[in-house]
């Protein structure tokens, strides 16, 4: 285990000596500021790592991580990343990334007690509930761990247009636009759910309205 542990700081200097070898201004240029023009909310599966999924350099994808990509309306951790990263990055997307075989929608399916999991998986099982009827025409229990994948994506969508900062930002500039994904392990492909932004942006503000007399 120890030697496990070392072997990252000499991967490091590795791994530094092949930026610097590819551009000589690579770190200079990267401490300077950060531009990106996604904000990515993925799960904290050790498996899915933003930049690499999306082919995209370090500095141009700015990351949130939790179980099961979620987007909670308590908790300041993501409601903080998304207010720095539409008021002060002034990124373009936000992207909602979840995936197959994800562990956390895996657990809200089970009736078990997960201890501390609880009240976060309480909010998956939400979305199961508010989706029931679908869900359960599903016979397949792989079939329909993989459509409450899809459906928990475009949930947190919305709960993404719920939110005051993403309004505001976008009826005054244009962005961002929420876009939702679900990342394939299987086969290492990105499939875009063609979450019709306008459309449900329009009808999220017919209740959720945070943008008059602001």
């Amino acid at each position: 285990m120890e030697n496990s542990y070392k072997k990252i700081f000499t991967a490091n200097k590795e791994w530094v000596a092949a930026k610097n070898k590819e551009n000589p201004n690579f770190f200079a240029h990267l401490a300077k500021e950060q531009n990106p023009e996604y904000l990515y909310i993925g799960c904290a599966d050790s498996r899915v790592h933003a930049n690499e999924i999306m082919g995209l350099q370090p500095g141009e994808v700015f990351v949130h991580r939790n179980i099961a990509n979620m987007v909670v309306n308590n908790d300041l951790n993501v409601l903080s990343v998304i207010n720095y990263a539409v008021e002060y990055l002034n990124v373009k997307y936000i992207i909602i990334c979840g995936h197959y075989n994800c562990g956390g929608i895996k657990a809200a399916m089970q009736p078990k007690d997960m201890g501390i999991l609880n009240p976060w998986l309480r909010n998956i099982r939400d979305v199961y509930r508010l989706h029931e009827k679908e869900l359960d025409t599903i016979p397949d229990t792989n079939d329909r761990y993989n459509r409450l994948v899809e459906i928990n994506v475009y949930e947190q969508c919305l709960n993404v247009i719920k939110t005051a900062e993403v309004q505001k930002s976008y009826l005054e500039k244009g962005y961002p636009r929420v876009a939702g994904w679900v990342y394939d392990i299987n086969a290492g492909i990105l499939n875009d759910l063609d979450i019709d932004f306008e459309k449900e942006l329009t009808r999220i503000r017919k209740i959720y309205d945070l943008t008059k007399g602001g």
